[in-house]
């Protein structure tokens, strides 16, 4: 029943994040909102990390297969990618880049604030 619940809650703010999205007509995708309230609900302690964190970890622990729905997606259109190959292969490595380094830079700043002088 824990994992249940824990279900629920994310999905009650990921569904949150699609009402915003639909009613307020943001430029932003409604899973984006639903993840940003989740963060923001967490930094202000109104959703405790111990509240989701069983079905989180499944849910990282799984991530490959979460990403089945957008391969069959792109299976679906190699009519729409022929003769684009190069363009895709380069966006998608110069966007994994761009990721990474963000992602490192913001890992530093986080672990700068936590461990101030070290």
């Amino acid at each position: 029943m824990k994992y249940i619940i824990q279900f629920l809650i994310i999905l009650a703010i990921c569904f949150t994040g699609e009402l915003f999205h639909t009613y307020f007509h943001l430029p932003v995708p409604g899973n984006i909102l639903g993840m940003l309230l989740l963060l923001l609900f967490l930094l202000t302690g109104v959703i405790k990390l111990s509240m989701i964190e069983d079905v989180s970890n499944f849910m990282l622990k799984h991530l490959s297969f979460f990403f089945i729905p957008a391969a069959v997606g792109l299976i679906t259109c190699f009519t729409i990618l022929e003769g684009k190959w190069t363009v895709l292969m380069l966006i998608s490595v110069v966007s994994t880049f761009i990721i990474a380094v963000v992602t490192g830079a913001t890992v530093q700043l986080l672990m700068r604030r936590r461990h101030p002088g070290e």
